[in-house]
Formats: structure tokens, C-alpha cells, sequence
């Protein structure tokens, strides 16, 4: 197993991969998923040191299959290395109530069988409406006792971010499409009021 993979650190502490292992592809988009052809396949990036996956509740069997070989993983008996579980919170419109949000997320610990998320990016469609930082204060309430590690955002805009981050929010991180990274860097750290204690990595998913 290699271990020459670059790392970093996010705001929480845990540390992940800087490429990681997206799991849009066995959303079921692509045709039919075979459940078992893709646990013996995540075998391989793990073995050359790439020990993070990407995924959301909302790309089909992405969290379960991430499950299976997390379970199969620490079931092996050897010197399993950690994985790290990034997924993402995308909820429909609607009430974004605590129990809305804590029932999603025990979905998804249920699915990726872990007592814990190491990181939940939150996506929302609309921004006109406001409950999406409703649906913030929960996640942050939830981080503080223990369900996320790290509490994460997925295409927000820069306006956005900085209304969150000044209400008290800690994000770890903007997962955005590549292409919009030169943009968004800019904006990010020029224009936008972000708390200098804010540390806010990027993420770029191609």
C-alpha cells in the first residue's frame, strides 16, 4: 500500500486525501451498478493510498456501497488503514426542522455504517429561500455533540459563505466545479467578508 498520497487537514482536524474518490459514477446514471464489482474496486485506491471517498444521499447506493466496504474493511482482520467519508446532505425544499435533518442524517450513518459522518456537505437549490440556514444551525448543533465531524458546504457562492460564516458557522470546506475555481478564488479571498478565522478550504470536483 503506498502511503506517498498528499494530505490535508481541515478545520475539525480530520485529515483527508487531496484527491479523492468521487462516487457520483455509481449513482446509477451511468446504467446499472453492481453493488459487489464495486466493493472489490474500491479495494484498488485504497491500496495505492487513496483513502477518501466522496458521495451523497442522493447519489443512489453511493453511502451503502461505501458501507459494505468499510464494513468489509475492519471485518478483514489485518491492518485496515482509516477511511475517510465525505458525503453530502442535499435535501429537498421544505421545513428544515431539527428533526428533518437529524433523521437524514441517521440515514446516512446507517447506510456507511459508522457511528459518526466524518464530514456532511450541505447543497441547497434555492437560495431565496432562507431555510437553509435553519438547516445550518442544526448540522452545527449536531457537529457539537459529536454526530459530524466536519460540517461542510457544496456550491455555495461566495455571498452565501460569508453570511454563514458570520453568523458563527465553522465550514471546513466548498466542494465547487473545477471551472469555476479561478473565479471563485478571487471573490473568495479579495472581495468576500469571510472571518480571517475562518479557514475555508476549496475542494474541485471534475
Amino acid at each position: 500500500m503506498s502511503s506517498s498520497v498528499p494530505k490535508v487537514r481541515l478545520a475539525g482536524g480530520l485529515e483527508i486525501c487531496r484527491v479523492l474518490n468521487g462516487m457520483w459514477q455509481v449513482s446509477g446514471a451511468h446504467g446499472t451498478v453492481s453493488k459487489t464489482k464495486a466493493v472489490e474496486a474500491m479495494q484498488a485506491y485504497v491500496d495505492a493510498g487513496l483513502t477518501t471517498f466522496d458521495m451523497a444521499d442522493i447519489y443512489g447506493p453511493a453511502e451503502e456501497i461505501y458501507g459494505l466496504f468499510n464494513n468489509q474493511l475492519k471485518s478483514s482482520g489485518s491492518a485496515a488503514p482509516a477511511l475517510q467519508g465525505l458525503t453530502k446532505f442535499v435535501p429537498r425544499p421544505g421545513p428544515m426542522d431539527r428533526r428533518v435533518v437529524e433523521k437524514a442524517l441517521q440515514r446516512s450513518m446507517s447506510r456507511m455504517q459508522v457511528d459518526a459522518l466524518d464530514c456532511v456537505q450541505f447543497h441547497w437549490w434555492d437560495y431565496k429561500d432562507k431555510r437553509y440556514l435553519d438547516a445550518l444551525g442544526h448540522l452545527s448543533d449536531l457537529q457539537q455533540e459529536g454526530v459530524i465531524r466536519e460540517l461542510a458546504l457544496t456550491n455555495f457562492d461566495t455571498q452565501r459563505l460569508e453570511e454563514i460564516t458570520q453568523k458563527g458557522i465553522c465550514i471546513s470546506s466548498n466542494q465547487v466545479p473545477h471551472c469555476m475555481l479561478p473565479h471563485l478564488t478571487h471573490v473568495l479571498f479579495l472581495d468576500a467578508q469571510v472571518p480571517a478565522t475562518a479557514c475555508v478550504n476549496l475542494l474541485a470536483s471534475f
